[in-house]
């Protein structure tokens, strides 16, 4: 009885349109949440709470489901997007009354982020980030190490001509962050270059280093990392495809071996 049961919640978990129904929720979720950012009529309100509450209530079977089409506990929880999805259902179901509303809505709003776990082609972005952090921690360490420099320079450089931007190594590693991000650098550059005409070298390498060596240095190493990501899922897709096969040749081959057995027996 439990082995059929699991396999009909196994069947429910993989059906498409269980899935997409699941997604269609999540967005209605999302929806739900923003409306409360509005004034509305208390009718509409109290229809979002209800709302809102059967929602909590299809995201706690619909974990349920999926616990009893996996094969235990352990097997569950080895999943990390299992764990994912069952702390985001355990802070929706946050009381969500008196003094603690806010925090419940809060963690209500991150019901959203069940999308990624829910759409493999999000899933495979996600963790090729993650598999990709390595990489981009030695990136960004060597990008803090310039930044350093460079903030140190620019403060002892420019600390007289703007002590705002430039008074001290913090302050011009701020400094730099902008200038990093094109927001009005040219304007900072151009109030320098008034006592030192030649800051735009400080400048102009800088960006160089920075919004062209070292971006493009991250972009490599999440590009590298999604490729092996994508030639990892196409070779468990060719697997699975080819699993039914598989199976079927050792049905087929059983099935010779009983027969030969068969005719063995009748002639001795």
């Amino acid at each position: 009885m439990l082995s059929q049961l699991q396999q009909l919640f196994q069947r429910i978990d993989k059906s498409k349109i269980f899935q997409s129904f699941v997604i269609a929720v999540i967005v209605i979720s999302a929806l739900t949440v923003g409306a409360h950012t509005y004034s509305l009529h208390p009718t509409a309100e109290l229809a979002l709470h209800w709302m809102d509450l059967g929602i909590t209530v299809f995201f706690l079977v619909e974990l349920v489901i999926r616990f009893i089409a996996s094969r235990g506990f352990k097997d569950f929880f080895t999943k990390g997007w299992n764990i994912f999805d069952f702390i985001i259902v355990l802070g929706s179901l946050y009381p969500a009354a008196g003094s603690t509303i806010f925090i419940a809505r809060l963690l209500r709003i991150f019901r959203v982020l069940r999308l990624v776990s829910m759409i493999p082609e999000l899933r495979l972005l996600v963790n090729s980030l993650l598999k990709a952090i390595p990489q981009m921690g030695y990136i960004a360490l060597l990008m803090f190490v310039i930044f350093y420099i460079y903030a140190a320079m620019g403060s002892m450089l420019f600390a007289d001509i703007n002590p705002v931007l430039w008074g001290d190594v913090s302050i011009s590693m701020l400094t730099l962050f902008r200038i990093a991000t094109f927001e009005d650098w040219t304007d900072v550059m151009y109030e320098t270059m008034a006592v030192y005409e030649l800051s735009w070298i400080f400048y102009l390498t800088f960006i160089f280093l920075t919004a062209f060596v070292f971006l493009n240095m991250m972009v490599g190493a999440i590009l590298e990392v999604m490729s092996e990501e994508h030639r990892n899922a196409r070779e468990e897709q060719t697997s699975d495809a080819d699993m039914p096969a598989t199976k079927g040749q050792i049905a087929q081959l059983q099935a010779e071996m009983a027969e030969l057995k068969q005719l063995l027996k009748e002639k001795q």
